[in-house]
């Protein structure tokens, strides 16, 4: 690395040097320097880590305002061989440290957003531009060694083009402030968790502005200005404007789940409030929250928030906090925590912090949406709740691929069926029902029809209607009868449709045909669906399921080992172990993904793979 150097007087240095891993605190290196250049050859030893070049002038002389920052250079080292030591990489937000140096100084800046004197472009070969005085991404960056975290580092510049570069690591984390973003840093990173990457954000404002990199990457460009852009006539996809403002049309939240469009943020003496403010736990059985002993409704993480903060629209009207989507947060987008921050608009923006998770392709996005978290890891639980993204998302070994998505009060049957997933309540008479998202929503009894209800003992739906049949609900009741229901939320009888085997405990329907279990003889039988009163023919050996569905013109059933599968062929064909799985009372189908009733009375959502499933 080459540094160009000049004295306080604009002349030859005669000084010194001292180079420091931010990371551990330890200064790495110390040489002095003479003229006008200097350089450093990176040694192989030194770990992948954020350092500090620090340069000192022997002459004494009077400190010029910012004189420390100019005399600083900061820098990342990557790894020799990624994801050698570890699976997680830690990206450095260079870009917005740059954009925020020199703030309100004419031609040197991108601050203040609206003053006419502000740059358009800055090179990132100026003097300074490392952290601003707040240094929000220097507490995880700490912390992460302490806590046993072997990570390995690289510039959010390196996500420019940094589809090779993340292919190694399992876990992309964003820290601090990182609010200025390249289209290719997006397609990278968006390409990598689509992949089956992950991406942990424990940072606010995160990707806010739309920069381009010129000059082979020295330059950022950021014009905050359509019509000033002169790209927008050529290329409208890469215009310097907000991610979700037109003519890019690109919301950040599909990335990154919120965005600071509904978050808050309190500037100059509202920033106090950072250390009053707390979270509102919404989803206490999520895995985020595994350890700490939380209950709904609980306060934790007071003081991470601030001083901007990131959110996602939502939907009270189901009795708990849901996204609703039109702002562009994906539909799996599970909501974990609140905070309230519309008195913040005293002091700036007024809004919500909205922590949450949810999959963008075969990877899992978790964000904390808030600068502060950093400084409050010295909180039980806010120390919990990063290690257990960090173990799930970015352990060594891949984690496990099911997650509870609300609770399942003594379920006897499930089902999903036009959008909705129904469920059979512990009496076997009462029909219940809520929408099959991954958010904790609660469930509402559907209606009864007229008449006396059957006691259902299991409940089934077909994937797609086989004409004459409908799409509709299947069930079998304790009188061995086959009885269909309309899949509404309304009223609706059961109506009789056939028979099945004596004791049938577990039902499916693919291809036509009827699938079902008896317990009493562990045996699977089948019928084709269109012929009532046809006869029901022994397949072989049932796995000793107690419950049956269809995935993927696949059959899946839940028994004593754990989740078992088979294809829905009607010869003869073992079910066969995909590996552990909580122990499932109930099984349905919805979107690509198993939902089953556990015996602990929670419902969870699973993606199998084409490998034992974790």
């Amino acid at each position: 690395m080459r540094f160009g150097v000049t004295s306080g007087d604009g002349g030859p240095l005669t000084g010194h040097v001292v180079v420091t891993d931010v990371v551990t605190g330890r200064p790495v290196a110390r040489a002095p320097v003479h003229g006008t250049d200097w350089a450093l050859d990176v040694p192989h030893h030194w770990p992948s880590s954020l350092y500090v070049a620090r340069f000192h002038d022997d002459r004494p002389e009077t400190p010029e305002p910012e004189r420390d920052a100019e005399h600083e250079v900061w820098f990342v080292v990557r790894a020799a061989r990624p994801a050698a030591t570890s699976s997680v990489l830690v990206s450095i937000p260079f870009a917005t440290w740059r954009a925020y140096h020199r703030a309100g100084q004419p031609g040197r800046s991108l601050y203040y957003a609206e003053e006419p004197g502000r740059a358009a472009r800055v090179s990132f070969a100026d003097p300074g531009g490392g952290p601003p005085p707040e240094r929000w991404e220097e507490p995880l960056l700490r912390w992460l060694p302490g806590a046993g975290y072997p990570v390995e580092f690289c510039s959010g510049l390196d996500l420019d083009e940094g589809d090779e570069l993340l292919s190694p690591y399992r876990l992309l984390v964003v820290n601090g402030h990182d609010e200025y973003w390249s289209a290719g840093m997006r397609d990278s990173v968006e390409t990598f968790v689509r992949k089956g990457g992950n991406l942990a954000v424990f940072a606010g404002n995160t990707a806010w502005w739309q920069m381009r990199l010129e000059d082979g990457g020295r330059t950022m460009v950021c014009h905050r200005d359509a019509a000033a852009d002169p790209v927008c006539a050529v290329d409208p996809r890469r215009t310097t404007v907000e991610w979700s403002s037109s003519p890019v049309d690109r919301p950040e939240n599909s990335l990154t789940g919120v965005s600071f469009r509904n978050g808050a943020g309190a500037w100059g003496e509202g920033m106090a409030l950072m250390g009053r403010e707390s979270y509102t736990v919404r989803f206490a059985d999520h895995w985020v929250f595994e350890g700490t002993g939380l209950r709904d409704g609980d306060a934790f993480a007071r003081g991470a928030l601030g001083y901007e903060t990131d959110a996602a629209e939502l939907d009270w009207s189901a009795g708990v906090p849901r996204a609703t989507g039109r702002d562009g947060t994906p539909r799996s987008f599970a909501v974990l925590a609140t905070a309230d921050l519309r008195h913040w608009r005293a002091y700036g923006q007024g809004g919500w912090a909205t922590m949450g998770v949810f999959r963008l392709g075969a990877g899992t996005v978790f964000n904390a949406a808030t600068i502060n978290w950093g400084r409050a890891l010295s909180d039980p639980v806010v120390d919990r709740v990063t290690r257990n993204v960090l173990d799930r998302l970015g352990g060594a070994a891949p984690g496990p691929s099911w997650h509870t998505v609300g609770r399942a009060p003594r379920l006897r049957a499930l089902a999903a069926c036009e959008g909705l997933l129904f469920a059979v309540a512990e009496d076997g008479r009462s029909l219940l029902r809520r929408e099959p998202s991954d958010q904790n929503l609660p469930w509402s009894a559907c209606p009864p029809a007229p008449g006396p209800a059957p006691e259902i003992r299991c409940l089934t739906a077909p994937r797609e209607a086989c004409h004459p049949v409908p799409l509709a609900l299947l069930a079998v009741d304790t009188d061995d009868r086959l009885l269909v229901r309309a899949p509404v939320p309304g009223p609706s009888p059961w109506v009789p449709a056939g028979k099945v085997p004596a004791g049938t405990t577990a039902l499916a329907m693919c291809d036509n045909t009827l699938f079902a279990v008896t317990a009493h003889d562990d045996t699977l039988h089948h019928r084709p669906a269109l012929h009532p009163e046809g006869s029901w023919t022994a397949v072989g050996p049932a796995g000793k399921a107690s419950s049956l569905t269809v995935l993927d013109a696949r059959l899946y059933a839940a028994g004593p080992d754990g989740l078992l599968t088979r294809p829905p062929v009607t010869t003869d064909a073992p079910f066969v172990p995909t590996g552990p799985f909580p122990t499932a009372t109930a099984l349905a189908p919805y979107a690509g993904r198993l939902l089953a009733v556990t015996a602990d009375d929670l419902l969870v959502s699973l993606r199998p793979g084409p490998g034992p499933v974790v």
